[in-house]
């Protein structure tokens, strides 16, 4: 059960990210790199702002906030400086290192141990059953992770929405709808973003501490949980695994939340068997490399067929 609770706790943390990459990934085609410093970037405004008396569960939507500002200035630098994708996002990604150390009060490591957080505080210890208190933070995990996929699938139908859609997959009928493209894709990175950093925050509370390092690698979890959760339970490239199951299709935003957990399932499997903590980069690698060869071929084999 203790196995079981850790892959639902990280899985529902990083979700909220891979909900931004799935914005940036599938839906704008836009490798933003930023990511793996916008996640830490919440992590240190959270830890700073519990430190100076700010209420846990204000810090989250403060984050967001922080996390929105930075995807602006990755699409700033993308749409109006003309520089590529790519280095849009590793230079902000650059950039705001330097920054979160300054927002940390230049410490590479930030404890809150003492202090309130959405997952401990006096409102739970005096209201929460002993029966429940266990699963209390699944659940808060839970309920956050629900409310961000429930919020994206309302924006993404909205008259935004469909423009964000239609600027990853053709530029030139925003542009003959008179709509500035360039502004929709800095909204787009902006709510991406927002979502990473949330889960920073999420994940400082969650672990007590900030850590300049925990964004490493943030965004290949974050692709490897959008390319499990498309590729195994929505119809995008024919039937899905989970329609073939159940005889319904899910929501891709859904999917990710999903895929966030199988991901999570499968790094805990492979160190409860034996392999170490320190091994688990090259673990992340291995599995990203498996799944991306795995969704190649399956896309080939679909596209062979029709």
């Amino acid at each position: 059960m203790t196995l079981i609770l850790g892959i639902l706790e990280e899985g529902f943390i990083y979700a909220v990210m891979a909900l931004g990459v799935y914005i940036t990934y599938k839906i704008l085609d836009f490798p933003d790199l930023s990511v793996d410093s916008t996640f830490p970037l919440g992590a240190a405004f959270t830890a700073s702002a519990i430190l100076a008396g700010v209420h846990p569960a204000l810090t989250l939507f403060l984050s967001f906030l922080a996390g929105a500002l930075a995807g602006c200035v990755t699409g700033f630098i993308h749409v109006k400086l003309k520089v590529r994708d790519l280095l849009s996002g590793i230079i902000v990604m650059t950039g705001l290192y330097s920054l979160n150390l300054r927002i940390a009060g230049g410490r590479a490591n930030v404890p809150i141990f003492t202090q309130e957080t959405i997952f401990e505080n006096r409102f739970l210890t005096d209201h929460i059953p002993e029966t429940v208190s266990p699963y209390t933070v699944v659940i808060i995990l839970f309920i956050i992770a629900m409310i961000c996929k429930i919020l994206l699938d309302l924006y993404l139908n909205t008259r935004s929405g469909y423009l964000l859609r239609a600027v990853g997959d053709n530029e030139s009928l925003v542009t003959s709808l008179a709509k500035d493209k360039g502004m929709v894709k800095i909204v787009g990175l902006a709510i991406a973003n927002g979502f990473a950093a949330l889960a920073g925050s999420i994940y400082c509370q969650h672990k007590g501490f900030f850590e300049i390092s925990v964004g490493t690698g943030t965004i290949v979890i974050g692709l490897a949980s959008v390319i499990i959760g498309i590729q195994l339970l929505t119809p995008e490239n024919g039937t899905s695994l989970f329609s073939r199951l159940f005889k319904k299709e899910l929501r891709p935003t859904t999917a990710v939340i999903a895929g966030s957990i199988i991901y999570k399932a499968c790094i805990s499997i492979a160190i409860s068997m034996g392999m170490e903590a320190n091994d688990l980069k090259l673990i992340t690698s291995i599995l990203f490399l498996i799944i991306l060869v795995v969704s190649t071929e399956r896309r080939k084999k679909v596209k062979a067929h029709a």
